[in-house]
């Protein structure tokens, strides 16, 4: 079918609204599902008026029967069904992490096997978000991880909802693979940014542009020598597509940047870009933070045809645009 009914779970957050976006441009019909615990209407509020659109403000936490709501009726469900599911939803904010540590642990256990349920049903390709978190510790010391690495999560701390939720919601996506010979994907995403991304919520690209926007300090979680890597959306977005078209079975793939930057360059350079006058600290790691792996992508390049294409300095810019345009009504 060139055109396909395609879901998007957390499709009013930062990576789903763009996803869903891609996926309009096109010429897919998409139903939008999300809870706004993370998600905003106003990352989607464009794509509202679009015929080929329909948010849906629901918990995927409970079970969702698409026959019993009206408004899909234009999708013809019944005879086209669904072809394509992203699993995006999940609460992401660092900041906000220990009080929504319960609907966290719902979201990758309950949400995720209430998904895969409607895959089962609609017999549609299913796309897990899962993160680098399920790299967990390492045996031996390494920035670099691959696919095949196995560490070690502590299931009793206070990240095992969103870490042991990750590694629980790919087990349960193999297990839907092997049972019902489900065409299931697993994205292990890396840290991304861009615009959309939401502020004073912990998440370092956006806090950074909006602190040197105000000539506030620019705060880093960590010493001089933390260093990360660093994904721009659309890369992204080209990453979960071609993924979810990939005959790859099960394999997950890591989506994430190559280069490795400290956190000290990426707020240098933010400062320079925004004319800042601001200065740069260093703070306490914050309790919710992960361990700052590096991607190894090679899966990605020769499986897919994936890598990223956006310069660090192009994504930042872009960022700052957006959130100059915006900053009078970010959340």
């Amino acid at each position: 079918m060139d055109i396909r009914n395609v879901v998007v779970t957390g499709g009013a957050g930062f990576i789903g609204s763009h996803l869903c976006e891609r996926l309009i441009k096109d010429g897919h019909r998409v139903i939008c599902i999300d809870n706004l615990q993370g998600g905003v209407e106003s990352n989607i509020h464009h794509l509202f008026a679009h015929p080929h659109f329909e948010f849906l403000h629901l918990d995927i936490t409970q079970p969702i029967d698409f026959a019993q709501i009206p408004e899909l009726k234009r999708f013809s469900l019944q005879g086209q069904g669904i072809q394509d599911i992203y699993h995006l939803a999940c609460p992401t904010s660092p900041k906000e992490f220990l009080h929504i540590r319960k609907e966290t642990l719902w979201t990758n256990a309950l949400g995720t096997l209430n998904i895969l349920e409607m895959a089962k049903l609609y017999n549609a390709r299913f796309l897990l978000a899962s993160s680098s978190v399920v790299y967990g510790k390492l045996p031996a010391p390494t920035s670099v991880v691959n696919e095949q690495m196995s560490g070690s999560v502590d299931v009793l701390g206070v990240r095992a909802c969103y870490e042991e939720g990750k590694r629980f919601a790919e087990a349960s996506v193999a297990t839907y693979q092997q049972l019902y010979r489900l065409d299931a994907k697993i994205a292990r995403i890396f840290r991304s940014y861009g615009p959309r991304m939401p502020i004073n919520q912990g998440h370092m690209v956006p806090d950074f542009m909006i602190n040197a926007l105000s000539n506030l300090p620019l705060i880093i979680y960590g010493d001089e020598q933390l260093h990360t890597s660093l994904l721009f959306i659309d890369d992204l977005i080209d990453g979960l597509i071609k993924l979810i078209n990939a005959p790859l079975g099960l394999a997950p793939v890591n989506l994430g940047g190559e280069q490795s930057y400290t956190l000290k360059e990426i707020a240098s350079q933010v400062v320079t870009l925004t004319r800042s006058a601001s200065l740069i600290e260093f703070h306490p790691p914050l309790e919710s933070m992960s361990h700052p792996f590096l991607p190894d992508i090679t899966r990605a390049k020769q499986e897919l045809g994936w890598l990223p294409l956006t310069p660090l300095e192009q994504g930042l810019q872009r960022s700052i645009e957006y959130t100059l345009a915006e900053k009078g009504t970010l959340h």
